[in-house]
C-alpha cells in the first residue's frame, strides 16, 4: 500500500504559536491573504489574472509556513507539472463525457475574433480563478477542518460551502448551488485527498472552466466570448439553462463516477485522516 502523509507540523509551539497554528486560525489567516489577492486581480484582465494566481500562491506559502508552521508537499515544484497534467486530464475527460450526453440539447455557432487571442485570454482568466479557489477551498478549508474532524467531515463541509458562494453568481439558484457543492466541490475535494496535490485539482478545475469558456457555455452564470457560442435549445435540467452547464443535472451524475474510484484510492493510500475523538 502505497501511504503519502499528511502535511506535518514543525517544531513544539509556545503560548502565542498554539493560537497561531490552531487550524482555523491559519485557516482565516490564509483566506483574508488568498482572497485580497484574488479581489485585486479580479477585474477580467488575463495578464493580472496570471499575476495574482502567483501571488496568491506565495502568500498560501508564507502562511503555512510562518503562521501554521507546516510543510507543504501540496505544493511541492517537484511534482507541480505531473501533477497539474494529470488534473488537465482528468478535468478534460469529465467535461468532455458530460457534454457529449448532451450535446444535441445546444445549438453551436462560430464566434468571430482572433483565436489565438480567446484562447490566450479564457486560459489566462481560468488559470487565475482556479489557482485562487482551490487554494482556498482544497488548500486552506478543507486542510483545517480535516486536522479537527477528518477528511470525511472536511469533505463534507468544504463541498457545501463552495455550492454556498456560487449562489451569489448571476442566475443561480438553489439547485445549482447543491450541483455545484457535488459535482465540483465533493469531485475535486476527492481528488486532492486522492493525489495529496493541490497543482492536481487546479489542473481539472482549469481544464473544466477552460473548456467551457471555449464552447461559449457560460461558466456558473458567468459568460465571456469563447470561439463558439453555445445556444442551450434542451430542458433546462439537461442543458444548465443560462446559468451554464453547471446547472445541469448530467456532470452531477458523472461527477459522481468519478469521485468513488477517487476516495477508494484514497483510502487505500492511506490519505484519509479519521475522525478524531475528543
Amino acid at each position: 500500500m502505497h501511504t503519502m502523509s499528511v502535511a506535518r507540523t514543525d517544531q513544539q509551539p509556545g503560548g502565542a504559536g498554539r493560537v497561531l497554528r490552531f487550524p482555523l486560525v491559519w485557516m482565516l489567516v490564509g483566506t483574508v491573504g488568498v482572497g485580497a489577492v484574488s479581489a485585486l486581480s479580479s477585474n477580467g484582465s488575463p495578464v493580472l489574472a496570471v499575476v495574482g494566481a502567483l501571488a496568491a500562491i506565495a502568500v498560501y506559502w508564507a502562511v503555512m509556513r510562518y503562521v501554521a508552521r507546516r510543510s507543504t508537499p501540496e505544493i511541492a515544484r517537484s511534482r507541480a507539472g505531473g501533477q497539474a497534467l494529470l488534473g488537465i486530464g482528468l478535468g478534460a475527460v469529465f467535461i468532455t463525457i458530460s457534454m457529449l450526453m448532451v450535446i444535441s440539447e445546444f445549438s453551436f455557432t462560430t464566434a468571430s475574433g482572433s483565436v489565438m487571442a480567446t484562447v490566450a485570454s479564457i486560459a489566462a482568466v481560468q488559470f487565475g480563478a482556479a489557482v485562487t479557489e482551490e487554494l482556498l477551498f482544497r488548500g486552506l478549508l478543507l486542510q483545517a477542518l480535516e486536522r479537527l474532524w477528518g477528511s470525511w467531515v472536511a469533505l463534507a463541509i468544504s463541498a457545501v460551502l463552495f455550492g454556498v458562494v456560487h449562489l451569489a453568481n448571476p442566475g443561480a439558484t438553489l439547485w445549482t448551488g447543491f450541483a455545484i457543492a457535488v459535482e465540483a466541490g465533493v469531485l475535486m475535494g476527492a481528488a486532492f485527498l486522492w493525489l495529496r496535490s493541490i497543482w492536481a485539482v487546479v489542473g481539472l478545475h482549469f481544464a473544466w472552466n477552460t473548456i467551457e469558456g471555449l464552447l461559449g457555455v457560460p461558466v456558473s452564470g458567468h459568460t465571456s466570448p469563447g470561439l463558439l457560442i453555445a445556444e442551450p435549445t434542451g430542458p433546462e435540467l439537461l442543458t444548465g439553462g443560462q446559468f451554464g452547464f453547471e446547472g445541469s443535472i448530467i456532470p452531477v451524475i458523472v461527477s459522481l463516477l468519478f469521485v468513488l474510484p477517487m476516495l477508494i484510492a484514497a483510502h487505500k493510500r492511506g490519505n484519509l485522516v479519521p475522525m478524531r475523538r475528543r
